[in-house]
């Protein structure tokens, strides 16, 4: 709802047009709005407008009648003109926000509200306004996000079938219970390749298909590690331990079979390996168990550890 144009903060004064003209044209506007006769306000105000353009508050009384009326696109602009001269009348501002936010143009409302925030931190109605403005803007994020999630989740649950691959690369993908997108990105390319029957032709076709998706094999894989990592860190938070997780593994001082492991596995840092588990170390090729306690041991003298499941 426009604020009434009686309590309008008048800008700095007209500089060009016949102010003289404006003037009288907005005395005839307001009494016919006086009268009830708002279409001869209307007629009014918009002569007052044309004899000077940047009366502000011809501008304004012009666009608060057209507001009411529901004409918002020609409120609105009437409204930015009238804010383009310092300082911009703070009834104004507050009512093109709320133009701007019925809009949902978050962002825009927002910086009117700004403006006299900035310069009254206390304005009662201002301050109210922001909060809509600002709850109804998280909201839309919100929306968006859960949007956007719902969106890839459809995505990774489309099976491979419907993906124009070779009867030779569907056929392996089955055997290796590959059904959905979801879950040839979660495994590598070193695994693929470890199947049998499974070549460097059919390995092309399918990264061939991802790279047009924007995908690519392992991305599932390293998405998970991310938010494991990030929970690790965030475990860890306030203990002290939190400069060692960003040190470099090479700190570690490894035997070579332990940092060739580490190097198939992507860890770079201590904090890639403290989101690891056991198990996964233990699923590299030649990682025995003098491998893993050796390198349960050099993390230990960091004062951490292996992730371990939760059951």
């Amino acid at each position: 709802m426009a604020q009434n144009p009686m309590d309008i903060v008048i800008g700095a004064g007209a500089a060009a047009g016949d102010s003289a003209a404006a003037e009288r044209h907005l005395e005839a506007g307001d009494r016919a709005r006086a009268e009830g006769n708002r279409e001869t306000a209307v007629l009014e105000y918009r002569r007052a407008v044309n004899a000077d353009p940047t009366h502000p508050e011809a501008l304004f009384r012009l666009a608060y009648e057209l507001d009411r009326a529901g004409e918002e696109a020609e409120a609105m602009s009437l409204y930015e003109r009238c804010c383009e001269r310092a300082p911009a009348p703070v009834n104004a501002l507050i009512n093109l926000a709320v133009l701007y936010e019925d809009s949902n143009d978050y962002a825009r409302a927002e910086k009117c509200l700004r403006q006299i925030l900035d310069t009254n931190p206390n304005h009662e109605r201002a301050r109210l306004f922001m909060k809509d403005v600002l709850a109804s803007r998280d909201m839309v994020i919100d929306d968006e996000h859960d949007r956007d999630i719902a969106k890839r989740n459809a995505m990774l649950d489309t099976p491979v079938a419907d993906f124009e691959l070779s009867v030779r690369a569907r056929n392996c993908l089955k055997k290796m219970n590959i059904r959905t997108l979801g879950d040839l990105l979660r495994i590598t390319e070193a695994e693929l390749m470890a199947y049998k029957n499974f070549g460097e032709a059919s390995l092309t076709e399918i990264k061939s298909m991802l790279t047009v998706k924007g995908l690519r094999l392992g991305q599932g894989l390293e998405e998970q590690h991310r938010r494991i990592r990030k929970e690790v860190y965030e475990s860890l938070k306030g203990s002290g331990n939190e400069a060692a997780m960003s040190k470099p593994v090479s700190e570690l001082r490894l035997s070579v079979r332990a940092r060739k492991a580490l190097q198939i596995l992507g860890i770079q840092t201590l904090g890639d390996l403290a989101a690891r588990t056991e198990a996964e170390l233990m699923g590299v090729k030649n990682f025995g168990a003098t491998s893993l306690e050796e390198v349960k041991q050099r993390l230990a003298e960091h004062n951490l550890r292996l992730r371990r499941l939760e059951f």
